[in-house]
């Protein structure tokens, strides 16, 4: 006698689905068919009126999904709303089709959804070209070395002030697997003393110009100042790391496009309010990607990190790696810094020498939920929490080829 087994399985995208349905042995035409009705999106849609929602509701509850909106929305008694739209891959593309009809400016939206949804599908991997030393994305996990050429970072002040002593600790960290080292003349630890142009300048310049020589790894600059990142380019810098995302210098997007180099843009704030924490974060990433991009940067060259420890308490952050995922609708890389970093020290009561354990829970979780690079002080332990993590997630990005 057959017994019964119920089990459920885990979908990300059309990919997996289409897999699974041949799985059981389906024929390829039911496959096709099933696929987008395999896969479950939910999208959050915000500023829209009570005309816009009541017609998108509309809309999705006719194809079979379903739309939560604010009370109130149905008789216009609210100004705005936001919305939750939920269905299959197959009930939205019907919803796409239909708003490509409607009034109110929602062709434009169904442009945006369709966007998003193709985004969330996952992006092949890619060859970036970082002023000629080149790194594949979404292949495996990339280690970024971190070079503090700072006498008052939180972690390793001081240490690497003298040039040779850098260099030395950076060819180290390529031995032990860092894939780019990135260098940075002012530390960001909270509280810290800003310094001058010309003080990050004699910090940097003098390593990069031996570095940038010495290594056959990319280097990049971790600097907002648009004059650091263009004197250190020359010095032969190939990435820019800029910790506040092109707005604290207006001319940074013209260096990043003018040199053609790849950029990452990391989420900032002088206060930790928000209204949405990973909704703000996203609007910022978008605002600092049109930058690049209408300044002349191809949007493939845009990196994004979520900014562990700047402006977010202990349990924004926590919520920050927690939903990771939700930045997937940018569709760019991301890179995640968390190495030793207060989210650790707070969570555990440690002081930044012993939180080596805390880091690789943290690159581990990073990396399981959508992370390509990771930045990190301890290199050859990190490297080999990446190689172990992607042996388990390796099916889902061999799926992205």
């Amino acid at each position: 006698m057959l017994t019964f087994g119920v089990r459920n399985i885990n979908i990300a995208n059309q990919l997996e689905a289409y897999e699974s349905i041949t799985g059981i042995g389906s024929d390829s035409t039911g496959c096709s068919i099933m696929t987008p009705k395999a896969v479950h999106r939910v999208l959050k849609i915000t500023g829209l009126r009570p005309e816009q929602a009541n017609i998108i509701k509309q809309q999705i509850l006719s194809c079979g999904g379903e739309a939560a909106v604010t009370r109130g929305t149905v008789n216009s008694t609210v100004e705005s709303t936001c919305m939750l739209i939920m269905g299959t891959i197959n009930q939205f593309d019907k919803l796409v089709k239909k708003l490509y009809l409607q009034p109110f400016n929602l062709k434009s939206l169904a442009a945006e959804i369709k966007e998003v949804l193709a985004k969330l599908e996952g992006r092949k991997p890619y060859s970036l070209d970082c002023r000629g030393k080149k790194i594949d994305i979404g292949v495996r996990t990339l280690v970024m070395g971190i070079l503090n050429i700072t006498p008052d970072s939180f972690s390793d002040g001081g240490q690497y002030i003298d040039p040779e002593k850098a260099v030395e600790r950076a060819k180290l960290m390529v031995e032990e697997g860092a894939d780019i080292i990135d260098v940075g003349g002012e530390s960001t630890r909270p509280g810290h003393t800003p310094v001058s142009l010309e003080e990050e300048l004699q910090r940097v310049i003098p390593v990069l110009e031996v570095l940038s020589k010495q290594v056959n790894v990319p280097v990049s600059i971790d600097t907002y100042k648009a004059e650091v990142a263009r004197k250190a380019l020359d010095a032969g810098a190939n990435i820019i790391n800029d910790q506040w995302a092109l707005r604290a210098d207006k001319e940074m997007a013209k260096v990043v496009a003018q040199y053609n180099v790849p950029v990452i843009l990391m989420h900032n704030k002088s206060d930790n309010f928000y209204e949405d924490l990973i909704g703000d974060m996203v609007d910022y990433f978008r605002e600092g990607i049109e930058k690049a991009v209408l300044a002349g940067l191809p949007r493939e060259k845009v990196i994004l990190d979520p900014g562990i420890g700047f402006g977010k308490d202990l349990e924004q952050n926590l919520q920050t790696m927690n939903r990771l995922k939700e930045l997937d609708c940018l569709g760019q890389p991301i890179l995640l810094g968390t190495s030793r970093k207060s989210l650790i020290g707070k969570t555990l009561d440690l002081p930044s020498s012993e939180r080596k354990e805390g880091t690789a829970a943290t690159v581990a979780f990073g990396i399981a939920n959508g992370a390509e690079i990771i930045r990190v002080h301890d290199v050859k332990e990190m490297a080999r929490v990446a190689r172990m993590t992607d042996a388990m997630v390796k099916v889902r990005k061999e799926q992205r080829v």
